[in-house]
């Protein structure tokens, strides 16, 4: 007999995992256990996984978001600075990418990043490196394919907003003596808070679920909490634990969310 069922924690384990309502998932997805005195402790260090993953997550979402806003902002300012019929046509070129299955895009990036792929050959050919780069299965690699997806959720709203400020606003700035820089950052840029806080929000919130695009360009290290989500509903059939983690992913978001509406305000956030 294994020594373990004559253990007083063994059966205090069994008890509160038997029972119809168990915090025993949850703490687990928090990296927390119960001892045998029913006092919550944290998990050894070994075994502590679930916290970093969140904060994995939290961090790749928050550098797909800026490097989206970063690249998206110019674009939807060039394109609300065009005539209507050009700016209808840059529009659908932005909106392209949604013709084609996030699968297929995340694998085209698999074929140009790959040791031997089309980027690497690329820049062999022009002599700008000697040997290959790794680009794939790492961090660079999810931001690239992530911002890829995720960009057009950055430019459409901030080109709502930024097609509804008038030009004559930043001229009588400048009218006024103030030099472009200047015009643009207190005339301008205020003015495209609500797209910018719109866009942060839509792109930061797909980020935080995402798990195709990890899984097939990151490394082990770069798996988001989606993947473990997936891994104990299909793989092992945890149910538990794969709602304790959605669970926990949700609260984050909500609390977020919650920042934001307390330090921006969700009313001044709009899409056109």
């Amino acid at each position: 007999i294994d020594p373990k069922w004559g253990e007083r924690e063994t059966w205090a384990v069994i008890r509160r995992a038997g029972g119809p309502v168990t915090d025993f998932y949850l703490l687990g997805a928090l990296d927390l256990r119960r001892d045998a005195d029913n006092s919550i402790t944290g998990a050894p260090p070994e075994q502590r996984v679930f916290r970093d993953v969140l904060g994995r997550t939290l961090w790749i979402s928050a550098m797909v978001t800026l490097i989206c806003l970063v690249l998206g902002y110019p674009v939807a300012y060039v394109i609300a600075a065009q005539p209507p019929g050009r700016a209808g046509l840059l529009l659908f070129l932005v909106l392209l990418p949604f013709w084609t299955s996030l699968l297929v895009r995340t694998a085209a990036w698999v074929v140009l990043l790959q040791k031997e792929g089309v980027l690497n050959s690329l820049f062999l050919s022009l002599g700008i490196i000697n040997e290959p780069l790794k680009m794939i299965f790492n961090r660079f690699a999810v931001y690239v394919a992530m911002v890829h997806v995720l960009l057009p959720f950055m430019v459409l709203p901030l080109y709502s907003v930024m097609r509804g400020i008038p030009p004559s606003y930043v001229r009588a700035a400048s009218s006024l003596g103030a030099r472009p820089l200047t015009a643009f950052r207190r005339v301008y840029l205020p003015q495209t808070l609500p797209g910018i806080g719109a866009g942060c929000l839509m792109v930061f919130i797909q980020a935080l679920g995402y798990y195709i695009t990890p899984a097939l360009v990151g490394g082990a290290d770069d798996q988001m909490i989606s993947y473990f989500i997936a891994f104990y509903a299909s793989k092992t059939v945890n149910w538990g634990m794969a709602a304790a983690l959605s669970i926990m992913l949700l609260a984050a978001t909500l609390a977020l969310y919650a920042v934001y509406n307390r330090m921006v305000g969700v009313e001044r956030m709009r899409l056109g």
